[in-house]
């Protein structure tokens, strides 16, 4: 079949990628350049938060998590970069003076699901095992199940692959007006396609009611002094900041999430809020040196839950919010098999069933 997909950031992708493996040919039309970094997906810290998302998030987004978990490994295999995918658990702590927040952290997500049962309690010690940089801290929780998906090295390779695939049209700096059923109009032009996908994310804003923009913020930080090999939070009463490491002692390091859809650049509260907080957590940040300031809006739903709609020849996924990179795996996933799939069966499926005479 021959598919158009409207937006090429994380959802455009992994969608473009489930597709080629069914043997589908695809067209991709986003308003940016194929490595540009407009997309969301560019600026995420890319964490695999299943456990510490759970405090603010329904019982859903746990479920989708631990899918896309699962998921993660055969799409970046698809591409040839395993080694973007890493699963060693992440670390949450605090200072002594919030140690009564952290514990009502764990003790809420303890409440919630019984898989966090096997959250750990760490002491010094513990902590000196796991991660030797974090000895300053004396209290922390380890979550086994978690870990992160290298986003900038995804979305650079996934362009390459994609530019390169025989299957695959991109339509780059391409402004899409609307997305109907079975058809895509850009730059003034309408090109018609056998199904047709809609993740542009916030560009769906006149199509999708109650689609909003929610600010994140985040710093990259070389930091050759500092050696944390897992996802790394600390609570505190105003924010959760957290450290993302990526290869050659580059961290993300982020917190702010601001009810806006400004992609100005960041404050000076923010900028101090967040490295004062990443100096707190250790002394080694002191001497990074700041590789980028970046600021971006990710696309949320009034609920904050993913939104799949469906109809003849069309699919709509948005709303992801801040949990892209934890669930579009599973929303791709469920999408395509409650419409696409149901309408057009993989061949095998249909020589399966011609068998068992169905």
């Amino acid at each position: 079949m021959h598919i158009g997909i409207a937006g090429a950031g994380l959802v455009g992708r992994v969608l473009t990628l489930n597709l080629l493996r069914l043997g589908h040919h695809i067209t991709l039309f986003d308003e940016d350049r194929a490595y540009g970094d407009k997309a969301a997906g560019m600026t995420a810290a890319g964490m695999l938060a299943v456990f510490a998302e759970l405090e603010s998030a329904e019982s859903s987004i746990f479920e989708q998590g631990n899918r896309s978990i699962t998921l993660w490994p055969e799409l970046l295999g698809q591409i040839g970069i395993p080694e973007a995918y890493q699963q060693k658990g992440s670390i949450i702590t605090a200072h002594p003076q919030d140690y009564g927040e952290l514990e009502h952290f764990i003790a809420t997500l303890q409440s919630k699901v019984k898989e966090a049962s096997q959250i750990q309690l760490l002491d010094k010690t513990g902590i000196m095992a796991l991660e030797p940089d974090l000895a300053q801290h004396s209290k922390a929780f380890f979550i086994p199940q978690e870990g992160y998906v290298d986003a900038q090295l995804f979305m650079k390779t996934s362009s390459t692959y994609l530019l390169s695939h025989p299957d695959v049209a991109w339509h780059q700096s391409s402004i899409v007006d609307t997305v109907q059923e079975g058809s895509i109009c850009h730059n003034g032009q309408t090109d018609t396609f056998d199904w047709v996908f809609d993740a542009r994310g916030l560009g769906a804003q006149t199509q999708v009611e109650n689609l909003r923009g929610v600010r994140g913020e985040v710093f990259w930080l070389d930091a050759p002094e500092v050696k944390i090999s897992r996802p790394t939070r600390m609570l505190h009463p105003r924010y959760k900041i957290y450290i993302v490491p990526r290869p050659h002692n580059r961290y993300i390091i982020g917190a702010t999430e601001i009810e806006s859809e400004d992609k100005s650049p960041m404050s000076v509260r923010s900028s101090l809020e967040l490295l004062s907080a990443v100096y707190s957590m250790h002394s080694g940040f002191a001497e990074a040196r700041i590789a980028k300031m970046v600021t971006n809006c990710r696309p949320a739903m009034r609920d904050n839950l993913p939104l799949i709609e469906q109809s003849e020849k069309l699919t709509r996924i948005n709303g992801l919010y801040r949990h892209g990179y934890l669930l579009a795996p599973a929303v791709v996933e469920e999408a395509l098999a409650k419409g696409f799939l149901e309408a057009h069966p993989p061949r095998w499926i249909d020589s399966t069933l011609e068998e068992v005479g169905a």
